[in-house]
């Protein structure tokens, strides 16, 4: 296929920690990750398959680190000529929400992404809102690693709590909107206007048929291409995606228009 390609879920680690990091996430999940972690290893293996534009960010495990991460993601997008966007980090626990997203707004990063089961909350809690809130009114979507049966932080029923209270909150829920728990995520939220999708992270449990019924289930306008590097191969990845054998208007949007419209992306670097 030959489109324009946005990758719109990528993590990448300042060089002197990136091994460090990657082993850590291997750990976690019990994979062996592909890539390294580092920038120059997204843009030399994502251009493999044509992909044009990044959304770029990291998860702050702690509160201290949030505004640190932000400094460098801000960095990485102004030295990047445009290839980059990038996504601003929170943690449920800082003791200046308000400081941080103001912050975040500040650096130009063009959304909010958490992961719960590496923050350890669950994104219905009362503590979580004020960051909804605030997200909301500074028009910034919200990237939610969202499902894995061993965890409760981000199942689909808390998921649809967060979309009926924060109706004009624009989400985005990471890998089809529930890793290992797909077709319940895709039975509970589809119905929901502010909800989007990425296919990160599941093509290595679905087959084509599958991945095409949860893209017509949450309607493809509301599905984003994405790898989650590192820990995956692009081209295999990609090669997963064009399996599904899509329509041409439905590739067009998972793969560069819906990016663009959630991000604010200059389309004139895309095309």
């Amino acid at each position: 296929m030959n489109y324009p390609i946005i990758d719109a879920h990528c993590h990448i680690y300042p060089d002197k920690i990136a091994d460090k990091a990657v082993e850590a996430i291997g750990k976690f999940y019990d994979l062996d990750m592909y890539y390294d972690g580092r920038y120059s290893t997204l843009v030399e293996f994502g251009s493999k398959i044509g992909v044009k534009h990044y959304v770029i960010f990291s998860v702050a495990t702690t509160p201290k680190q949030v505004r640190s991460i932000n400094k460098y993601i801000s960095d990485t997008v102004n030295s990047s000529e445009g290839l980059m966007t990038g996504l601003g980090a929170l943690h449920p626990d800082s003791e200046d929400i308000e400081g941080d997203i103001a912050d975040i707004v500040s650096l130009g990063l063009k959304g909010v992404k958490m992961h719960p089961d590496f923050q350890k909350f669950n994104i219905d809690d009362k503590k979580c809102y004020k960051i909804y809130e605030l997200c909301e009114q500074n028009n910034l979507p919200v990237l939610l690693h969202t499902g894995d049966s061993r965890y409760d932080y981000s199942n689909p029923k808390r998921m649809k709590n967060v979309l009926e209270d924060f109706p004009f909150l624009t989400v985005i829920g990471a890998h089809f909107g529930g890793w290992s728990c797909w077709k319940n995520a895709a039975e509970t939220l589809s119905r929901y206007k502010n909800f989007y999708v990425d296919c990160s992270s599941s093509f290595n449990w679905l087959t084509a048929d599958e991945g095409r019924d949860l893209v017509r289930a949450y309607g493809a306008d509301h599905v984003l291409f994405a790898t989650d590097f590192p820990m995956w191969n692009h081209e295999t990845e990609f090669k997963k995606f064009t399996e599904m054998a899509l329509r041409d208007e439905e590739n067009r949007l998972i793969l560069y228009k819906n990016a663009i419209k959630l991000f604010g992306i200059d389309e004139s670097k895309i095309l």
